[in-house]
């Protein structure tokens, strides 16, 4: 008889062997070509191979690389996410493939959850916007990635997530990799002696710039405050994760970001606005504020006496911006003041849909006002209007920004009524966690634009997926314990 582990000593050679003759002319082309990105074709020749072994390890591996990813630019005008980006349209395609080949294992609760009818109206509006784009070809570049980030983060999500430990289990691929990037940018600010001009070159290569690295670190502190209450006091998983809580904060603390301070102190008082049911008069009350705020500022265009000074300048200390902030005197304040002017400019010649996806920056500097420009005002890093909700309604129109503003409110309304359906302390703290981290997003998505980095993007379509997986987890045990009580009752009868 044939012996069946010949077969297979036979195969794995010549895997082995292929895989030798790969790595060996990774190398020989890295050194001929001077292109070391060639060197990493064999962990991409490995990473497919796992990919269609087994898909949901990479998953998994994808959310242990966001702390560390790192931008690679092509060009001055194309760059990615390494290894993260890859990862993110690998996935997409493999979902894809699922969803053609066996369309039978696709949740259809998944997909006619509001949140997710909700998501899948408001890409279908940046798809259509980006068709009638002035630049379309810009348009289409953000509508892929948009494209890959929601089918990874939501619906390979909503795929893939089975039970509370799939989730604790990507809590803490998130964790112990964003601690030990954060300890690495402590260490190296603490040689720059904790200078707030030197928290840039502190952050690099795992974080664009400081708010960027604040805000991942902003987001995810809820998560580790309530990952504490899954283990016994002064066991060593909740003494890890004091730890980690610790290295988060003080993170925080020197990353120089006010919207961090705020978006935190904000996440407090929503936990309680949230624990009493209040997140709709939350909601409206936030909403008067900015309308009023903005009819103010518009009226006898009264916005003109904030234009800046000779003292609007870019200062070298952080408490002198707090104080300059306050008096409207920060030149990045101003600089924020001078983009909004002109989106708000642009939205008035393109209401219904904007001048597309990603636009905004080719073509609002012929809206801008002189007066409020300041020596920063060039823009040679070409960064967006510092306000994600003014740049949807500059490049979607005023459908895409009420479509995207309610996307936001009722992620949050049904967030509250999912805490409140839970029947374990455990999901509860989960959900929690979920909405107050989104609160954060939601907060930094007002004076910044993004959605589109990693850091901060795959978090807000994951916790929504989350959303949407716990309340259908919640229904099916509502719904199964009613069957057992019908059940059990028929049969007293």
């Amino acid at each position: 008889m044939a012996n069946p582990n010949l077969s297979i000593n036979k195969t794995s050679k010549l895997l082995f062997t292929v895989y030798a003759l790969i790595v060996l002319m990774s190398i020989f082309s890295a050194l001929l070509l001077d292109e070391l990105l060639l060197v990493g074709l064999p962990a991409f020749v490995l990473l497919i191979f796992q990919t269609l072994a087994n898909y949901k390890n990479v998953y998994f591996f994808l959310f242990a690389c966001v702390p560390i990813s790192t931008e690679f630019y092509f060009s001055s005008s194309l760059a990615t996410d390494l290894p993260t980006e890859p990862l993110i349209v690998g996935l997409t395609l493999v979902y894809l493939l699922q969803v053609l080949l066996n369309p039978q294992r696709i949740n259809g609760l998944f997909w006619k959850h509001p949140i997710a009818v909700i998501l899948l109206l408001h890409f279908i509006w940046i798809a259509y916007a980006s068709v009638v784009s002035y630049d379309i070809g810009v348009s289409i570049k953000y509508s892929l990635a948009k494209f890959w980030y929601i089918i990874t983060f939501f619906f390979l999500s909503g795929h893939v997530l089975k039970e509370d430990k799939d989730i604790k289990k990507i809590f803490w691929l998130i964790a112990i990799p964003l601690a030990l990037a954060t300890a690495k940018v402590i260490a190296h600010h603490y040689t720059l002696n904790f200078g707030f001009k030197e928290i840039n070159n502190a952050t690099f290569p795992f974080f664009r710039n400081h708010v960027n690295y604040a805000a991942i670190l902003a987001l995810f502190v809820p998560i580790v405050w309530f990952m504490r209450h899954w283990y016994p006091v002064f066991s060593k998983a909740w003494l890890l994760v004091i730890g980690i809580l610790g290295i988060l904060l003080m993170g925080v603390a020197f990353a120089y970001t006010r919207a961090a301070y705020v978006a935190l102190i904000m996440a407090m008082g929503a936990y309680w606005v949230v624990r009493f049911r209040l997140v709709r008069w939350a909601l409206l009350g936030a909403s008067v504020l900015l309308v009023g705020v903005f009819i103010y500022m518009v009226s006898n265009n009264k916005f003109i006496d904030y234009a800046p000074s000779e003292r609007t300048i870019a200062h070298e200390e952080f408490g002198d911006i707090v104080s300059a902030t306050s008096k409207l005197e920060d030149v990045s304040t101003m600089e924020r003041y001078y983009r909004w002017i002109a989106g708000v400019r642009m939205s008035s010649k393109e209401v219904l849909t904007g001048y597309g996806p990603g636009n905004f920056h080719n073509f609002y500097k012929g809206y801008t006002l002189n007066k409020f420009e300041t020596y920063v005002s060039d823009n040679p890093e070409r960064s967006g209007i510092h306000n994600y909700y003014l740049m949807t309604l500059v490049e979607q129109g005023i459908i895409g920004l009420l479509i995207f503003v309610g996307l936001s409110f009722f992620v949050l309304l049904k967030g509250e009524q999912i805490y409140h359906e839970c029947k374990t302390q455990v999901r509860k703290n989960i959900v929690m966690s979920m909405l107050l981290s989104l609160i954060i997003i939601d907060a930094f998505l007002l004076i910044n634009d993004m959605i589109e980095t990693d850091k901060v993007g795959s978090f807000f379509f994951f916790y929504m997926a989350v959303l949407v997986v716990i309340d259908l987890w919640n229904k099916r045990e509502a719904q199964a314990k009613s069957v057992s009580s019908n059940t059990t009752r028929d049969v007293v009868e």
